[in-house]
């Protein structure tokens, strides 16, 4: 099985802890081979989507800290979309025009034979963060607008909630605002662009003390371990790139319950592999570009997440 993954540059890559990473060495374990191409190394040509990619192969002893854990195979090659067996879409936001032209790109390969996870109609019709308004019965009171007058009005209801862009990543841009927060004009006027761009503000969940829990549906099927990213002291933000600290830990019924039903009806649009965030019983986000989080459940627990990932999709690809 040859593998294709559309990433951001190798090199900038923290292959310790990337979850793409894992997966090109859970490929190369089991005899499969991989090559990378970046966002813009895909192209129409006559009709036809084409990518410049690199052949790799991965060493199974490098030291994951190093730029050493890869080789380059030969020279680039300019390949169509379909003559790979499957396609991993990995590029990480934002999700800007640049990214939704090659999710248009991604559909027109399809047509044209090529195996793509996660499709790019599916991740285009599912915004990471508006796509948990189709989830409703899951999620704390959830506004989603660019007036001002409404988020006002929100907060003044609920008075202590989260604000965020709807493209942010990582954590960046997320404000708490509590019940009489003297910046609250400041906050909305910011992250609106004085009512010209939509954002997000939720009801605060105090469960966050506890962990912003990652949750891994592959295929529609949740894995038995999610990741709560426990914040730091004082902080609001769980995610890792935040500096929240990653523990693993086994699903809840509640967890459970909501992954196989939001997997369930997910998956057979496309979205091959989701990422669920939940605080305490709400989801708060349904993440389908790059989920991450395969390395550290992996270190954590006796559940192999690439291995998983990759016999899920060799099953795909055999039925």
């Amino acid at each position: 099985m040859h593998v294709l993954f559309i990433i951001d540059p190798i090199d900038t890559l923290k292959a310790y802890k990337d979850s793409s990473v894992a997966m090109m060495f859970a490929l190369a374990t089991q005899g499969h081979s991989v090559s990378v191409c970046k966002q813009d190394d895909l192209f129409i040509e006559q009709g036809q989507v084409l990518c410049r990619g690199q052949a790799i192969t991965v060493h199974p002893h490098a030291d994951l800290h190093s730029q050493h854990w890869f080789d380059l195979v030969d020279a680039p090659r300019e390949l169509p979309l379909s003559a790979h067996d499957a396609v991993i879409m990995r590029k990480d936001p934002p999700f800007d025009m640049e990214y939704v032209y090659v999710t248009h790109m991604l559909d027109v390969a399809e047509k044209q034979g090529a195996r793509v996870f996660n499709r790019g109609v599916a991740i285009r019709n599912h915004p990471e963060k508006l796509a948990i308004t189709e989830f409703s019965e899951f999620t704390t009171p959830t506004l989603v607008t660019s007036n001002m007058h409404r988020l006002k009005a929100f907060h003044d209801k609920h008075g202590d909630v989260i604000v965020k862009p709807l493209d942010g990543m990582g954590g960046t841009g997320i404000f708490r605002m509590l019940q009489g927060e003297p910046n609250r004009g400041a906050i909305l006027e910011m992250l609106t662009h004085f009512g010209q761009q939509t954002i997000m503000a939720q009801r605060y969940i105090p469960e966050i003390v506890q962990g912003d829990k990652r949750v891994l549906i592959i295929n529609g099927e949740p894995i038995p371990f999610a990741l709560a990213r426990i914040p730091l002291a004082g902080e609001t933000r769980g995610n890792l790139a935040a500096g929240g600290r990653g523990v693993a830990q086994p699903l809840t019924e509640r967890d459970q319950y909501i992954a196989r039903t939001i997997g369930a009806k997910l998956a057979p649009r496309g979205l091959f592999l989701i990422g669920l965030d939940i605080i305490g019983e709400y989801v708060t986000e349904i993440n389908v570009t790059s989920p991450t989080c395969f390395v550290e459940i992996t270190e954590q627990t006796d559940f192999h997440v690439a291995n998983h990932f990759v016999q899920s999709l060799e099953r795909v690809l055999s039925a």
